[in-house]
């Protein structure tokens, strides 16, 4: 700054005035021009010049007269420039350091809180105040992924209880079912045998429980191996195994299958399918029904199935996503024939490993309709 200012100080003043006393004790004024025009003199108005040299000095003397007297003026300038720039610098420095104080106050807070938060008490938050800027906004943020790693710590601890008593249940009926055949004295080889199938029916229930979780587990993990799947031919293999069950109940199974090309794992879609199918056949009513279609249109791919059933209340949805959970937001139980709960977490998982929009709507007549759609162009680029 002060390089720039007297380079233009020097620029703007190559032209001297020089008061010449005469020997009759009159002034004259000398225009002097650095760059070498000739002076320029008129009378003194004043009368009280500097009293230099009188007239009749040669035009190169004056010149160096008014040279030196430039210079002595920018230098006069440049030391007194120097000192208000120090002031100013210093003052600068002052008003920095307050305002940097007062501007990285949040951002201490944030560093210190974020520093105490662990996985123990992920229930506090920033919670900055002041005008809306860019700490605040990024304390906001923060404060959201607080949210969500707490909801995700939440919903891990009670997985792993529910899971843990899903798996404790059949131990503790194989260990006590064992405990008393072998604690009776009168025990006959049908009571014996007896046992055994309970042990093993407590066992196969486990096996189940497990396989359904290694399911959850793979479909959250992602998808390793990708191909081409026609959704219509994975659905008309499930469909033969669901006749039984259907029968059973005295289900009708309607389906209408469009050819439908999605790229992802077979294995895990085509449990997707099988479960959706399960959770339809299941939960409905005997003499009830159930849709199931595969179509294409606007670039979608989309697998529905609809089942009748009992009511599901609207706000009641998202629970049915919830591993080990049902409609009443109670455990379930084996005793009943409706399974784990974990039918529609692992198609919920799937669906989201493979880039799908899972929907569950339930039906004003009871029931629910459930559909599962894909992004054809990104299954082609993928």
């Amino acid at each position: 700054m002060l390089a720039i200012t007297y380079g233009l100080v020097d620029q703007t003043t190559r032209s001297e005035s020089l008061t010449l006393v005469q020997p009759d004790g009159t002034g004259v004024v000398v225009d002097v021009d650095l760059d070498g025009a000739p002076p320029l003199g008129q009378p003194e108005t004043t009368g009280d010049g500097p009293g230099l040299t009188p007239p009749g000095l040669d035009p190169a003397e004056l010149r160096d007269r008014a040279a030196q007297q430039h210079t002595e003026r920018m230098l006069t300038l440049l030391g007194q420039s120097a000192i208000a720039l120090g002031i100013m610098t210093l003052v600068s420095v002052v008003l920095g350091w307050i305002v940097a104080t007062r501007a990285l106050r949040p951002l201490r807070a944030i560093t210190a809180t974020t520093r105490r938060i662990t996985a123990q008490n992920l229930d506090e938050r920033l919670s900055l105040d002041g005008p809306r800027d860019e700490l605040t906004e990024l304390g906001d943020t923060i404060d959201g992924l607080l949210t969500r790693l707490d909801g995700s710590f939440r919903a891990q601890r009670i997985f792993v209880a529910n899971a843990s008593h899903e798996l404790r249940t059949p131990l503790a009926r194989q260990r006590t079912v064992a405990q008393v055949a072998l604690d009776d004295p009168a025990a006959t080889i049908e009571s014996l045998r007896a046992a055994h199938e309970r042990v093993l029916a407590a066992g196969a229930q486990q096996e189940q429980i497990i396989d359904a979780l290694l399911t959850l587990a793979r479909g959250q993990a992602g998808v390793r191996s990708s191909e081409p799947i026609d959704l219509a031919s994975l659905v008309r293999d499930c469909l033969a195994h669901s006749q039984s069950p259907a029968k059973q109940q005295n289900l009708t199974l309607d389906a209408k299958l469009s050819p439908a090309s999605v790229v992802g794992d077979p294995r895990l879609i085509e449990r997707l399918i099988a479960n959706l199918l399960d959770n339809a056949i299941r939960y409905n009513r005997p003499g009830g029904s159930v849709h199931i279609s595969t179509s294409t249109s606007n670039g979608m791919v989309e697998l529905k199935i609809t089942n009748t059933g009992d009511t599901v209340p609207e706000d009641s949805v998202d629970a049915l996503l919830e591993p080990f959970w049902r409609l009443d937001r109670t455990r379930t139980a084996h005793g009943d024939g409706h399974g784990y709960g974990l039918g529609l977490s692992i198609v919920h998982a799937i669906a989201e490993t493979h880039g799908a929009n899972l929907e569950i709507r339930p039906r004003p007549g009871g029931g629910l309709c459930v559909s599962v759609a894909w992004n054809e162009e990104r299954d082609e680029a993928g």
